[in-house]
């Protein structure tokens, strides 16, 4: 994209339409197809094998709710009673009057609070389940978003990258030109081939970070990742107090409380240990030559060695218990940190890209139009033209990479702490 900058009437004439305006355009014309940011986060969800395993991990738990506080199975009894070993009658199941064939059947009955605390932690463990999967949806989608971003900002610098090879042949030319005509001098024949090689060793550079970028959106998206991203990312909107209010909302917080939870009903159902469980055996005995009978019977633990037994198993889980209480309220502070330490970078890349855009990339398309209204004067050299045109370079290729890094700070806030996502909806407000 350097203009040369000629003084051979119809070279020289190229220079007034050879302008930056002229190059912006081009640095958004990705072409009608492709893949947008919407159905990238769609297909994601789609295809993603971290979810699936969290849905299995949902259904797993909420199978496990019913049967937690249900009562055991009953054991069933069969059995000979008083059957005689020696004498004339041994072994015969109708000579003694005691001897009876058993059958019977007993039911245990876990203590309430026992069950109940079964039942909680149970309910506790689906919560986790949810809480986890909503974790890995979001990093899903945030992920997904960084990568594609990524993907979008490599290709709109290879764009201008491509634009500025196409308009160093012209250069070229246009130094030849001016050396014919008996202007310029010889040397000045070697800055347009120099200046080619700089350009292409920065688009090699850039064309192997997007091979590396578009592995990453394929590790979320498979051979759809192959396509090239189209249209742009969405204003995410970010809100700060918004965010900050929300932040108890965050499943990572979640997962953390959810985990004390589940500890806490296994501390209650320790505890409900120390209470007795008990059971009913029914049983019906036949005789063969003698009346049958019937039995009822009850049995009731008796927890009276709790010091050794119960005693460090409540300790332990009690423990257990305070260790995940004290570790959910360091990952809210952890998360509370990490918030104010992403908007912060957030707002200095707001500021940072609107000096970029709105000041240096206009100054230096000033020194531009400046070094070249020299060098038509006669004041000024090639030389400097081609460091302002290369000065321009930079600054809109760091524009570029400005605004990228800035939709991928925004959309790190929306997916990480903003749980109300975007994924369907249509994005008018565009940038």
């Amino acid at each position: 994209m350097y203009w040369i900058f000629l003084s051979a009437g119809r070279y020289r004439r190229a220079l007034g339409w050879l302008a930056p305006s002229l190059l912006l355009a081009s640095v958004q014309a990705f072409g009608a197809e492709g893949l947008t940011f919407n159905q990238a986060l769609q297909l994601a969800l789609r295809q993603s094998p971290e979810l699936r395993a969290e849905s299995a991990r949902v259904e797993a738990a909420q199978q496990a709710e019913g049967p937690a506080d249900a009562l055991p199975d009953p054991t069933l009894i069969l059995g000979l009673d008083n059957v005689p070993v020696d004498g004339a009658d041994r072994y015969s199941l109708s000579s003694d009057f005691m001897t009876m064939q058993r059958i019977g059947v007993t039911q245990r009955f876990p203590n309430r609070s026992k069950r109940t605390a079964r039942a909680e932690g149970a309910r506790q463990q689906i919560g986790l389940t949810e809480a986890t999967k909503e974790a890995t949806r979001l990093a899903v989608l945030r992920q997904t978003a960084q990568a594609w971003i990524e993907l979008h900002t490599l290709d709109r610098q290879l764009v201008l990258l491509e634009e500025l090879i196409a308009e160093n042949r012209l250069f070229d030319k246009a130094v030849r030109a001016r050396l014919s005509s008996g202007q310029g001098k010889a040397i000045d024949s070697v800055a347009p081939r120099q200046e080619a090689v700089t350009l292409l060793d920065r688009r090699d550079a850039l064309l192997a970070r997007q091979r590396q970028a578009k592995a990453r959106l394929i590790r979320w998206l498979g051979e759809a990742g192959r396509q090239s991203p189209a249209g742009q990312a969405p204003d995410f909107a970010i809100n700060a107090e918004q965010l900050l209010n929300s932040l108890h909302k965050h499943p990572e917080l979640e997962i953390a409380s959810r985990q004390a939870s589940v500890a806490q009903a296994n501390a209650d159902e320790a505890r409900a240990a120390k209470k007795p469980d008990w059971a009913l055996t029914l049983a019906y005995m036949n005789r063969e030559e003698f009346s049958d009978m019937a039995m009822l019977q009850v049995n009731v633990d008796l927890p009276l060695f709790s010091r050794s037994r119960q005693g460090p198993r409540i300790a332990s889980a009690e423990a257990e218990w305070q260790a995940l209480e004290s570790r959910a309220e360091a990952v809210r502070r952890e998360h509370e940190a990490m918030l104010q330490s992403d908007l912060a970078e957030y707002e200095r890349l707001e500021r940072t890209l609107a000096r970029q855009r709105e000041r240096l990339v206009p100054l230096a398309k000033e020194k531009v139009g400046l070094a070249r209204a020299a060098w038509r004067g006669g004041d000024g050299s090639l030389a400097d033209l081609v460091r302002a045109r290369s000065e321009w370079l930079d600054a809109k290729l760091k524009e570029i990479d400005l605004s990228g890094q800035y939709d991928q700070q925004a959309a790190a806030l929306h997916f990480t702490y903003d749980h109300h996502g975007m994924v369907g909806e249509e994005q008018d407000n565009e940038h």
